[in-house]
């Protein structure tokens, strides 16, 4: 029986401002992706999204991005390595430090947004990555896009890596994710999703933008939560994918 791993972007709730609807996306999911600080998300977000998880038995990860909040993370920045890797891992440490207070801990790290993408190609930044990881802790996995340079540094380096895919994005024939700039970049019909995540499932591949079928070994999918109707589209997944024999269940 094929198994995959459920994750998803949560703890993005800033101040005033409530961003998903992260109770019931857990609800779905077998691993949370908790906002450090940076993109999105405060103390007491984090904390209470933490603890959500916890009661539910969900997997917890530290999800740092670039020092982001007008742009959600979503914009490239060009910094010193050494500045990345402490910003990467003050938001891991956050994101630890809420979660034992939660009763519950930090099991890995999944970069988020624009730093996601230009990891997975940026060999400098990833290394930034790579290298906070290995700073707090080496046993963390790190998720990531799979035959990508982060992928390669972060295993030169020790580091397991988790080969993640894409609910609802659209992918270049070059396995890459298509830019949010472009139309088409997100899908939103609950067909074409379910559609998308079964094949991922069963046969570790993806149809591209152009047609052609490529590779995407994937251990984990990411149901984005931020996205309209979210938590219908998650509820979809889980559904079906538990319809075409698969197992759920959290990769750590």
């Amino acid at each position: 029986m094929a198994t995959i791993d459920l994750n998803s972007d949560v703890g993005e709730s800033f101040g005033n401002w409530t961003f998903g609807d992260d109770a019931a996306i857990i609800a779905s999911v077998t691993s949370v992706n908790v906002a450090g600080g940076f993109h999105a998300g405060d103390p007491t977000t984090i904390r209470a999204t933490c603890a959500a998880a916890a009661a539910a038995g969900v997997t917890v990860g530290a999800h740092p991005g670039y020092r982001d909040l007008a742009g959600f993370g979503r914009r490239f920045i060009e910094m010193d390595p050494a500045e990345l890797s402490n910003d990467v891992i003050y938001q891991i440490g956050a994101v630890q430090a809420l979660a034992r207070a939660a009763g519950t801990a930090v099991r890995y790290v999944k970069p988020h947004g624009a730093l996601y993408n230009t990891i997975a190609r940026h060999p400098v930044q990833a290394q930034a990555v790579v290298d906070a990881v290995l700073a707090v802790d080496p046993g963390l996995p790190l998720m990531v896009l799979p035959n990508s340079e982060i992928e390669r540094i972060a295993q030169a380096g020790g580091l397991r890596t988790v080969a993640e895919a894409f609910a609802d994005r659209a992918y270049n024939p070059d396995g890459s994710l298509v830019s949010r700039t472009l139309p088409g970049a997100v899908l939103h019909s609950v067909d074409a999703v379910t559609a998308q995540v079964v094949r991922l499932a069963l046969e570790g591949t993806v149809v591209a933008v152009d047609g052609s079928v490529i590779a995407m070994p994937a251990t984990s999918i990411c149901l984005h939560g931020d996205t309209p109707d979210a938590v219908h589209l998650a509820a979809a997944v889980r559904s079906a994918l538990l319809a075409a024999g698969v197992s759920i269940a959290s990769f750590v």
